[in-house]
């Protein structure tokens, strides 16, 4: 496929279309790789996909405890003040 590279303010960009973007599911960012000769564009999904699912099934198995204590026993609160 062959496309025009426009004028975006002082920058220079590609126009991708509506059907390209939904077929390879582009949202707002992808991931840019240079290689010899060649630019490949990727998707990048959203890093927190599903989390909602995942923290649901940590917290059914029981894997969803503390790694550590939320409070240290030296710390002091009074200097936040």
């Amino acid at each position: 496929m062959e496309t025009s590279i426009i004028q975006i303010g002082n920058s220079k960009g590609l126009r991708l279309s509506k059907t390209i973007l939904e077929k390879y599911h582009i949202k707002d960012k992808v991931e840019l790789i240079l290689e010899k000769g060649q630019i490949i564009l990727r998707p990048i999904e959203s890093p927190r996909k599903n989390w909602e699912d995942k923290f649901k099934k940590m917290a059914e198995s029981g894997d969803d405890q503390l790694l550590m204590n939320d409070v240290f026993e030296d710390e002091n609160f009074d200097e936040w003040i």
